[in-house]
């Protein structure tokens, strides 16, 4: 199950549960209108809460960031989860947006919103 939070450039997506291919169809669907009426949009995907997704999921999220690589901006990601991190880092090398990993809400938040925070060591 998914939650969705629009608001105007930026689009924060919650995950809960396991996420699927319909929930994916969903946030898909969210991202596509915003491109169309606002440009390039943010995203915030709250992964905290998410147990798992299906290789479905996974296949998609590479074909549609491939497909809008230049219609992003910033991309927030708070999770902990290994595997998603590197499944982010592995959308950085194919996708002109800015992507940062977070385990902590409101430092990504401000970041989407402007801010320039460090770079974490490593």
């Amino acid at each position: 199950m998914i939650s969705l939070d629009i608001k105007n450039n930026q689009i924060a997506v919650s995950v809960m549960g396991q996420f699927t291919l319909d929930d994916y169809r969903e946030f898909e669907q969210a991202v596509c209108y915003g491109i169309q009426f606002q440009g390039k949009v943010d995203l915030l995907f709250d992964l905290r809460d998410m147990l798992s997704y299906s290789l479905d999921v996974a296949w998609e999220e590479l074909k549609f960031s491939r497909e809008h690589k230049n219609d992003f901006g910033r991309i927030a990601v708070l999770t902990d989860d290994q595997w998603m991190a590197w499944s982010m880092w592995i959308n950085r090398s194919f996708m002109s947006a800015e992507i940062r990993l977070f385990d902590d809400l409101e430092m990504a938040q401000a970041w989407l919103a402007g801010g320039d925070l460090p770079l974490p060591a490593g």
